[in-house]
This record gives C-alpha cells, sequence and structure tokens, in this order.
C-alpha cells in the first residue's frame, strides 16, 4: 500500500535556531502544504512538508511527543531524533485546532500500535530467544538518548511573537492559483500511489517468470523424458495393448503440458504489456511533475506580482489622502476670503447708504 496522505492543511514553517536554541529560522518563504502520512507496511504516522523538491519537514510521531500552542495562530513541537523543534504558523486559530487534535489523535494511534507490537513480540519470543536477546540487545529508545527535548520545547516570548509577526504579514496566494496547485498535488500523490502500486506488481510478476520459466524448463524436460520412454516401449514390446494404452496416456500428458505451456506464455506476453504500461505512467509522472514545477513557478510570480500591486495600491492611497488634505486646506482659505469679501461688501453698501444719505 505504502504511504499515503490522510490530513493536510497550509502553514509557514519554522525551526528552532540549532545554535541559541532561541530564536525561530523561517523555513519557508510563504505557507506551505504540511500533510501527516500514514505508512501502512511499519504501522508509523509522520508529518511531511515539501517546499519544492526540498523536504523541510519529516518527523514521525512518536508516543512521548507533545504539540504545544503557544499562541492563537502558532504551535510548535520537539523531534528528538532530527534534534530539532518545528514551529508552525496558521492563518486562523481554526487550523491550528484542527492540527493539534489530528497530532493528539494520531499520537495516540502511534502509541496503540507500538504497544501492539510490544505484545506480539514478547507473545511469539521463546525463552531461548529472550535470554539470547537480554544478552546481545540493550535497546536504547532516541528520546532516551536525547534529553533536551522538554528544554527545546520551551522558547522564549520574543521568538514566538517573531514567529507571528512573520505569519501575519504573510501574503495569500491567489485562489486560483492555489487550486491548481493543490490539484497537481493531488494529481501527483494519486500517480506516486499507483506507481507504487504497479511497481509492486511489477516485482511480483518478475519473481512469478522466474517460476513460470523454471516450471517451464521442467515441464520441457519431463516432455522430453516421456517421449524417450514411448520410445523406448515402442522398442522394447512392440504393438502390445498395454502399451498403446500407455502410450495414449503418455500422448495425453504431452498434450496438457504443451497447453499450459502455451498459457503461461499467453500471461508471460500480458506481463510484457503490462510492464510497459507502467513505463507510460511513468513518463506521465514526470511530466506531470514538471508542469507541477512550472505552476509553482508561476504561483512566485503571481505573487510577487501581487506584493507589486499593493504597494502601488497603498502609495495611490497615500497620495489621495494629501490630496484631500490640500483640498480641505484650499476650501478653508476659500471659506476664509468669501467670508472677508462679504464683510467688505457689507461694509461697502454701508458706506454707499451713508453718502446717498
Amino acid at each position: 500500500m505504502g504511504e499515503q496522505p490522510i490530513f493536510s492543511t497550509r502553514a509557514h514553517v519554522f525551526q528552532i535556531d540549532p545554535n541559541t536554541k532561541k530564536n525561530w529560522v523561517p523555513t519557508s518563504k510563504h505557507a506551505v502544504t504540511v500533510s501527516y502520512f500514514y505508512d501502512s507496511t511499519r504501522n508509523v504516522y509522520r508529518i511531511i512538508s515539501l517546499d519544492g523538491s526540498k523536504a523541510i519537514i519529516n518527523s514521525t510521531i512518536t508516543p512521548n511527543m507533545t504539540f504545544t500552542k503557544t499562541s492563537h495562530k502558532f504551535g510548535q513541537w520537539a523531534d528528538s531524533r532530527a534534534n530539532t523543534v518545528y514551529g508552525l504558523g496558521f492563518s486562523s486559530e481554526t487550523q491550528l485546532n484542527k492540527f493539534a487534535e489530528k497530532f493528539s489523535e494520531f499520537k495516540e494511534a502511534a502509541r496503540l500500535a507500538k504497544e501492539k507490537s510490544q505484545e506480539k513480540m514478547e507473545l511469539t519470543s521463546t525463552p531461548s530467544q529472550e535470554s539470547a536477546a537480554g544478552d546481545l540487545q540493550s535497546p536504547v529508545t532516541p528520546e532516551s538518548i536525547n534529553g533536551t527535548e522538554e528544554r527545546d520545547r520551551e522558547t522564549p516570548d520574543a521568538a514566538l511573537n517573531t514567529g507571528c509577526r512573520l505569519e501575519l504579514n504573510a501574503v495569500p496566494l491567489p485562489h486560483s492559483s492555489t487550486s491548481i496547485t493543490k490539484h497537481w498535488e493531488a494529481e501527483l500523490a494519486a500517480l506516486k500511489g499507483n506507481n507504487a502500486k504497479l511497481t509492486a506488481a511489477l516485482l511480483e510478476s518478475t519473481a512469478n517468470v522466474k517460476q513460470w520459466k523454471q516450471q517451464l524448463a521442467a515441464y520441457q524436460d519431463e516432455a522430453e523424458r516421456l517421449h524417450k520412454r514411448v520410445t523406448e516401449l515402442e522398442c522394447v514390446s512392440g504393438q502390445t495393448t498395454g502399451i498403446k494404452t500407455q502410450k495414449s496416456e503418455l500422448n495425453q500428458t504431452i498434450e496438457e503440458l504443451e497447453a499450459e505451456l502455451k498459457a503461461k506464455e499467453e500471461e508471460l506476453e500480458k506481463l510484457k504489456e503490462e510492464v510497459e504500461n507502467t513505463t507510460e505512467l511513468q513518463t506521465q509522472r514526470d511530466q506531470l511533475r514538471h508542469k507541477l514545477q512550472e505552476t509553482e513557478l508561476r504561483n512566485e510570480e503571481l505573487e510577487l506580482q501581487l506584493v507589486g500591486l499593493e504597494q502601488r495600491v497603498e502609495s495611490r492611497r497615500l497620495e489621495e489622502q494629501s490630496f484631500r488634505k490640500s483640498l480641505r486646506s484650499l476650501l478653508q482659505m476659500l471659506d476664509g476670503k468669501i467670508f472677508e469679501l462679504s464683510a467688505l461688501r457689507d461694509s461697502l453698501a454701508k458706506l454707499m447708504d451713508s453718502h446717498s444719505s
């Protein structure tokens, strides 16, 4: 079955500074997809995030991990195996709560899976195996080696505020480009799953082909032996009834073997066609990966254009505010002049009235 995504969201990804263990270092320029994966072959849960073709998060969930919400949009957890602390900045508190719920759910599932595997090992182990294992093995978990998990989980307020400010100032992606990216990511994930299934089928078919070739060689040897046996019987016993019956039975066996051999050859041809189809699917997967890379580049260009447009809108808004202030001051001056002219008019009217009287 391979590894399948079971929950995905988008967030800004950070890691703790390995030198200071205090400051957050952003590992993605913009919000990226963060997914929970389940590996059915190993029965483990992982958190994986890709920035292009680079894996910026690859963390296996263990029962002693803890996801801590340090603000209403920011959370973190320590990974002692990777010797780092991961931080995620979300666009809303709802997304943070949903991610935390899934973390607790898969952490509990990992704990139950670990207990079941230990119970199976205890049930299947014999006393001799247990004594030998006690002499040869001394299991040490990564958590017991690294004792700095709780310490790394504690981060200063200044670092958390920096992560929050970076998350608040993040520019949202255009809806159309995001939907295209999600579509290609889903299609690529589906192709990866199909590719894993076809690869497993190809390996199984290859093993079957080897087995059928061995059976074919054995059938051919058996047919040659039977032909030799028929010839010997004909030479030794002549045309007796018993030998004819045995010959007819041997001939019927040979015909059945030849029919089975023909069926195996037809199945081998079908397997060859499936291998060719697998090659075509791999070519399509490479083409889709190339298209996805082009889409991501287009998204980055659109983000840059969006930032430029926002800057121009902001400068235009500031210019309009300055223009409005200038108009207000001019209107106030005009109001003052009009008032002065009205007063002058009244004075002139009074003066003319006084002269006429």
